[in-house]
């Protein structure tokens, strides 16, 4: 034999002898098989998780939605309530200012018929003065 030939069955023979065959553990899979497995599921296990996280920040974005409608709801509410009040406070306070305008404006009727009773005892007492000095 050529001493390439020998070369060639002596290189095989030592390939068989340090393990360079397929090695297969438990499910018949080579190193290179399982390594690729566990980066599958490593991928996979990623995937799910994001999902899940993606699905949770859903559901999260939802409820704060839903508690910003119902905070809404609720300043509405209690908006309409605070303007009824106001406006019951303006009907009140409109109220008292007919019933002070009613009294101010008696008050003001009673002054001026005293204050025309006084000018008319006035008048009179300047005319009998008259009288009496022209009668003289």
């Amino acid at each position: 034999m050529k001493a390439t030939t020998i070369s060639s069955i002596m290189l095989a023979v030592a390939v068989l002898v340090t393990g360079c065959h397929k090695a297969q553990d438990k499910n018949g899979m080579g190193p290179a098989q399982s390594a690729g497995k566990t980066i599958d599921d490593a991928g996979a296990k990623a995937a799910a998780e994001s999902k899940e996280a993606a699905a949770n920040a859903n559901a999260a974005a939802q409820q704060a939605g839903a508690n910003a409608k119902e905070a809404a709801h609720e300043a509405n509410e209690n908006a309409k309530v605070a303007v009824d009040k106001a406006n019951d406070k303006m009907h009140q306070a409109g109220a008292e200012v007919r019933q002070d305008t009613h009294e101010a404006a008696q008050n003001v009727k009673e002054g001026a018929k005293d204050a025309t009773a006084a000018t008319g005892r006035g008048l009179e007492r300047a005319g009998e003065k008259m009288q009496n000095a022209a009668g003289k």
